[in-house]
């Protein structure tokens, strides 16, 4: 009982300060406030000047808050509606809806606590990303103990087909991560220079996470799968959700930069939207097939 309560407590605590990050930062959308300001590398940036995201740059804060505007929009009715279910039951399915949407959501507030200038939200940040990163531990850890009892018992938790397809998602987006991102980082290493747009910031850190978590974890999640293996099933179901939501966000991102005037070359619209907002639909496909075909013990 105790377990419960706090995981409720967890639920409610998250999804009130998502809710509070989320419309300050969508409420920090103006234009009219930009300045010019000298970076650590001796250029000169244009400044978004306005809300929670005044010192960051003018480039960058309208991505901040198209993904705002779609963690409010998408992933906050998505956990509240998840939670609402797991007080009715609690079950291995609701368990894994819950996981994938805190992996979520840990992503989310890493970017902003690692990723934004500093400001008055800066102890949300961090209270965000530390209550997802141990929610998202403390359930991961649940869903390994339920494949152990079951492998104990030579049972399986469930049932599921895996197709070919969606196993070549799995090895096509974990090698897309590293082709949208590595080019601009070994040019910029051959070249001797900061990357082309890290302006007022000291690392990109959707590169960090992309190509040091996301695609290895899809890797490993393939190979997990191959044998036959409940958290491989967890994982993918995971990076499905992570993958939709995430090509729901760039479009939003995209209108935003667009809305504030910013040009951005076809070439970079294909490789750094288009490409995602494909790869979404299949994981949006993938999953909705894979949660419909699995039957549990």
């Amino acid at each position: 009982m105790k377990e419960k309560k706090l995981y409720a407590i967890l639920n409610i605590s998250i999804i009130l300060l998502t809710l509070a990050i989320t419309i300050c930062g969508a409420a920090s959308f103006n234009t009219g406030r930009a300045f010019n300001a000298q970076n650590q590398y001796g250029e000169t940036i244009k400044m978004w000047g306005a809300g929670v995201y005044a010192r960051n740059s003018y480039f960058k804060a309208p991505i901040f808050i198209g993904s705002d505007l779609t963690v409010l929009l998408l992933v906050v009715p998505l956990l509240t509606l998840n939670f609402i279910k797991s007080l009715k039951a609690q079950n291995a399915e609701n368990y894994i809806e819950s996981f994938c949407i805190f992996c979520v959501l840990l992503y989310y507030s890493a970017s902003l606590a690692f990723g934004v200038s500093y400001n008055f939200l800066h102890l949300a940040y961090t209270g965000l990303f530390g209550m997802c990163f141990f929610t998202a531990c403390f359930l991961c850890a649940r869903l390994l103990a339920l494949q152990i009892q079951f492998e104990n018992r030579n049972e399986k938790i469930c049932s599921f087909e895996f197709s070919r397809g969606m196993n070549i998602f799995l090895i096509t987006s974990g090698l897309s991560l590293f082709a949208a991102w590595l080019p601009d980082i070994i040019s910029s290493l051959l070249q001797k220079k900061p990357l082309a747009l890290i302006e007022v910031y000291t690392t990109e850190i959707t590169y960090v996470l992309d190509m040091g978590i996301i695609s290895p974890l899809m890797f490993i999640t393939f190979a997990l799968i191959k044998r036959g293996k409940f958290m491989g099933y967890v994982f993918a179901r995971m990076i499905f959700k992570l993958c939709v939501i995430v090509g729901v966000m760039l479009p939003v991102q995209t209108v935003f930069q667009l809305l504030a005037g910013i040009f951005i070359p076809l070439p970079a619209l294909i490789s750094k939207v288009f490409i995602f907002v494909i790869l979404a639909l299949f994981a949006a496909f993938f999953e909705r097939r894979l949660k419909q075909q699995t039957k549990y013990a």
